[in-house]
């Protein structure tokens, strides 16, 4: 029984270890020929990088828009976008089936000053300068969190 455990013991070990990858040198020719690659242009587009939404590109008509998804694991999401003009704030949340228990729950300030809950739209008069942060979530005093896609549109007019 001790040699069959130790044989086992033996044969699990060997297997696990991995093998190196040995190759050959290539060898190096005299001339290097490249070829000319053609670089399309990457349109920059502002993403959901898991709870959080960077708004640094706008679009050709001035508005912030970018996608996003609420889950479980993900209950809110939040927005940010640098405010470089006072002015008026408008922001709208659209899911693809126009509806959902999903809004605007906070406006975080530069200063750290807060204001909310708004609803799936958004119309704020914004008096400070820097980084704001908005957070989109469901409602606490609603039933069926909405969990999905959605589309966040901003526009910051003077």
């Amino acid at each position: 029984m001790k040699n069959l455990s130790i044989i086992i013991l033996s044969v699990f070990f060997f297997s696990c270890q991995q093998k190196e990858n040995k190759s050959l040198p290539v060898p190096m020719s005299d001339s290097i020929t490249t070829k000319e690659i053609k670089t399309e242009e990457v349109k920059e587009v502002n993403k959901q990088t898991g709870d959080t939404i960077v708004m640094d590109v706008k679009n050709e008509i001035g508005l912030f828009i970018a996608k996003g998804i609420i889950d479980s694991i993900h209950p809110r999401v939040y927005v940010k976008f640098k405010n470089e003009n006072p002015g008026e704030l408008k922001g709208k949340i659209i899911t693809p089936t126009g509806g959902g228990n999903i809004r605007f729950n906070q406006i975080i300030f530069p200063d750290k000053s807060s204001d909310g809950p708004f609803g799936a739209d958004l119309t704020l008069n914004l008096r400070q300068k820097g980084n704001n942060i908005l957070v989109i979530g469901h409602s606490q005093m609603a039933d069926n969190p909405y969990y999905g896609k959605f589309e966040v549109q901003l526009e910051n007019k003077k």
